[in-house]
C-alpha cells in the first residue's frame, strides 16, 4: 500500500505518525511547507476527510486572525487560504488515495495499517 503523509518535521505528532507508519508501509512524505499547496489538492484531500474544512486547519495560527479567517464560511475562501498560507494546514494529514485522516492524535495513522 502507498500512502502519502502531509508533515511537517518540526511536528512532534507530525513525526509521530510518520513513525507508525514506516515501519509498515511504503510512505511519500511531501513536505507541504516546502513545496507549497494547490487548490486541487486541498480540495481532494479536503473531499477525502468528510469533514468541515475547518477541521484541517491550524486555527491558533496567527495569520488564521490575521486574515479574520474565523467568519468566513466559504470552503473555497478557506482552501485558498491554506494554499497561499501552507502553515494554516493542520498536520500530520494522511491519505491512501481513498481517504484522507488527520492523524491527531498521530495513532489514528495506525488505521492505515489495518
Amino acid at each position: 500500500m502507498s500512502l502519502k503523509i502531509y508533515h511537517n518535521p518540526r511536528c512532534s505528532k507530525s513525526r509521530q505518525a510518520l513513525a507508525i507508519l514506516a515501519d509498515s508501509a511504503e510512505v511519500e512524505i511531501i513536505e507541504y511547507l516546502k513545496t507549497g499547496l494547490d487548490i486541487a489538492t486541498l480540495t481532494d484531500l479536503h473531499d477525502k476527510t468528510d469533514g468541515d474544512v475547518r477541521a484541517m486547519m491550524r486555527t491558533g495560527e496567527a495569520v488564521y486572525k490575521e486574515l479574520g479567517l474565523k467568519e468566513i464560511d466559504d470552503s473555497a475562501t478557506l482552501l485558498a487560504a491554506i494554499a497561499e498560507h501552507p502553515i494554516l494546514l493542520e498536520r500530520p494529514l494522511v491519505t491512501d488515495g481513498k481517504r484522507a485522516v488527520i492523524c491527531r492524535p498521530p495513532e489514528l495513522a495506525s488505521s492505515f495499517l489495518d
